[in-house]
């Protein structure tokens, strides 16, 4: 089959198109025929090992010593069961799927096997493949943040970073869990995200959300570069801090502020297998709704993919690059 390889970290130029070995599915596992795939976040960061250092050299070690094959990237993604193994109960033949690869990576190829117990669920019928790819990352994330938040109707949430995919998620669900939101990103995207449903914009390059003397019930950095102690002071009494990138430093002040304090911060954790199958359902619920969809900004055939990364890495991109992969005989 064909996939695309890393073949070095750094720049895009390190993906080159390779034939491999088309996987084969082991008893609890699904293979699945890929539509489309997603140049996300985390497959920017991985390319450029962009990570404090501890973790880059385990990551390094990882892949030059201890896995086996080429390294192929791509987290999120779409497309068609072709095969299953025998001891498979929750998916069948044809079936249309989305979902997340997990540390497995891998979805820069045409195929790919998951176990039918990970992040794998039905494609919602009234999306396309490219619509769908995104949500098992930033849909799934926006979810996790804003239950954590516990955001009721009434109440003011800004959003740091509200332009790209797991942002203009969060917007969209603020929104419709009854909230007045502010989102902070650059100039080019303020009015996507009015369009979205917030209510007020900040460019971050002219304005700093801190220094206005505004206040917010939470507060959701999906990007971790939101000043520290002017956000905890921008909140109101009990409010919640969300922090979806975070560094070692930060987590320790989150403990302290969230000991010493009414207000909360809260940082990414794993979540349960249970934890993530019932916000799957939430999020399927409100997409089949017409409730919030994923924003896409460009596409990208599977063969231009160092050029989709090229764009990703110019700071850009609003919402979602989705990379779709040739099916002729599907829809």
């Amino acid at each position: 089959m064909k996939a695309i390889v890393l073949t070095k970290f750094g720049p895009p130029d390190g993906f080159q198109i390779h034939e491999v070995a088309k996987p084969q599915p082991s008893d609890n596992e699904v293979l699945i025929r890929l539509s489309a795939t997603t140049a996300s976040a985390g497959d920017y960061e991985l390319r450029r090992l962009q990570f404090p250092l501890v973790f880059r050299l385990l990551l390094l070690l990882y892949v030059r010593l201890i896995r086996s094959g080429p390294l192929i990237l791509g987290q999120e993604f779409a497309g068609d069961v072709e095969a299953v193994g025998k001891a498979v109960t929750r998916f069948k033949k044809d079936d249309q799927v989305f979902g997340w690869t997990g540390l497995a990576l891998g979805a820069y190829a045409e195929y790919i096997c998951l176990p039918e117990d990970g992040v794998l669920a039905i494609k919602p019928p009234t999306l396309t493949y490219e619509e769908a790819a995104p949500l098992a990352v930033g849909g799934l994330e926006a979810v996790y943040f804003m239950r954590s938040g516990k955001i009721r109707n009434g109440q003011k949430v800004l959003i740091y970073g509200a332009g790209g995919s797991i942002g203009t998620f969060a917007v969209q669900l603020a929104r419709y869990l009854g909230a007045e939101v502010t989102a902070v990103d650059s100039a080019g995207k303020l009015d996507m995200l009015r369009s979205l449903g917030a209510s007020q914009v900040i460019d971050y390059t002219r304005e700093d959300f801190t220094k206005s003397g505004e206040t917010y019930d939470v507060i959701f950095d999906v990007i971790g570069k939101s000043p520290f102690s002017g956000s905890v002071r921008s909140l109101a009494p009990s409010g919640y801090y969300l922090l979806d990138n975070s560094g070692p430093f930060k987590k320790l002040r989150g403990r302290w502020v969230s000991a010493r304090s009414s207000k909360k911060v809260i940082h990414w954790a794993s979540r349960t297998a249970s934890e993530t199958t019932e916000n799957i359902h939430f999020l399927k619920k409100l997409i089949e709704a017409g409730q919030i969809k994923a924003v896409i900004d460009r596409s990208y055939p599977l063969e231009l993919i160092a050029e989709a990364h090229r764009y990703v890495d110019m700071g850009h991109k609003k919402g979602n690059v989705v990379i779709t992969v040739d099916q002729n005989d599907n829809t």
